[in-house]
């Protein structure tokens, strides 16, 4: 088999799995987070294979994202939060995307759409500290948002907000906020039909948190969101499978410098591979010298630094040759390394790590 020169592998069946585990085991509705081009994985792929696992629900950033998975023929409820400041909203009202409104400026907005009738999610600031109905305005916007829904010029169909996972006590707090929040919305009139504030880590870990929906986004793609827990202990499997042929081997004497400021010599005679991957790729140039590598099947460490196209691995006397296989990250189940494991050495996520694979590496489904 020929491998290819570099690419990034999607299990398509991965990401419906895991949206048919976390289904299951939340027992509520799933809206599926596609957004940054689905963490790296390809929205609107990612989104299909989602709905194909139960996923009822789409969520992106910002409505270009939710735009552009109507071009690619997603027909499926998208919910956007994040907006310019100038946002009008015509362009949602006209795709059919459900808007997040984050502040009684954002809903004046959502009420002046030619035609009326734009579905909102009303966002509330529970102690994230970010975008959000601030709760000194949530009388006002409740008030405004109900009547606007009286004359048709709306419809809030969700009502939602972010967790910080700091703590459960600290979730807990801020759900206790948001239960505030849905009780005054109640009382000036709204009735959403949707209720959403868990991401992955609380729609596993605090069940009560679950309300109506929750968003999952990392869970997606077979990640795990906790420090102490891996993919597989929460029944996940990772999506994506990053990797690259070996582009040259050279041997080399005790003492040879590797790669910019040779922070790396050899310390013995040694073969060293070249894997045609870089920061330009979104490899961390903060895990030079640690992040793994498993070239046929066998596990390297980055040898100096990771270059803006290639870095380099020290393989010993190992057999390698240029072609083979060099596998960044996959599932570790498979033997191979982490995506966490890059994190780990980058001193970063497992979500920055799969989020920042660049446009120059290819994405093949699988």
């Amino acid at each position: 088999m020929t491998v290819p020169f570099r690419e990034a592998t999607i299990d398509m069946d991965a990401i419906a799995d895991n949206t048919r585990h976390l289904r299951r085991l939340t027992g509520v509705d799933v809206i599926a987070v596609v957004k940054a081009g689905a963490y790296g994985h390809g929205a609107a792929a990612a989104a299909v294979a989602a709905l194909s696992g139960g996923a009822t629900r789409l969520g992106v950033a910002d409505l270009d994202e939710a735009s552009e998975l109507r071009r690619q023929g997603i027909t499926a409820p998208i919910v956007a939060w994040l907006h310019a400041p100038d946002e009008r909203f015509e362009s949602a009202a006209a795709e059919g995307i459900e808007v997040g409104i984050s502040s009684f400026p954002q809903l004046e907005a959502a009420g002046s759409v030619p035609g009326g009738n734009l579905a909102v999610h009303l966002k509330l600031e529970t102690g994230l500290s970010r975008n959000g109905i601030a709760p000194s305005d949530w009388g006002r916007v409740f008030a405004e948002a109900a009547r606007l829904e009286r004359i048709g010029r709306i419809r809030v169909v969700g009502i939602f907000s972010h967790l910080s996972n700091t703590s459960l006590d600290d979730d807990r707090a801020a759900l206790a906020r948001f239960e505030e929040g849905v009780a005054a919305a109640a009382s000036a009139g709204l009735r959403p039909e949707i209720r959403h504030i868990a991401a992955t880590a609380a729609a596993i870990d605090l069940p009560e948190a679950r309300l109506d929906a929750v968003r999952i986004g990392i869970g997606l793609y077979g990640l795990s969101p906790f420090d102490d827990r891996s993919s597989a202990d929460l029944g996940l499997r990772p999506a994506m499978t990053l990797r690259a042929a070996v582009a040259a081997v050279r041997r080399v004497p005790a003492g040879a410098g590797v790669s910019y400021g040779y922070e790396h010599r050899t310390d013995r005679e040694t073969t060293l591979a070249l894997v045609p991957l870089g920061y330009a790729d979104g490899i961390p140039r903060q895990a030079s010298g640690r992040g793994p590598v498993a070239i046929n099947g066998r596990r390297f460490t980055v040898a100096g630094r990771v270059a803006m196209d290639q870095f380099v691995v020290d393989v010993g006397d190992a057999p390698v040759a240029v072609g083979d296989e060099a596998v960044l990250f996959g599932d570790p189940t498979l033997g191979q390394p982490a995506a966490t494991e890059w994190a780990d050495a980058a001193g970063t996520i497992n979500y920055d790590i799969v989020t920042r694979i660049g446009r120059r590496v290819p994405r093949s489904n699988a």
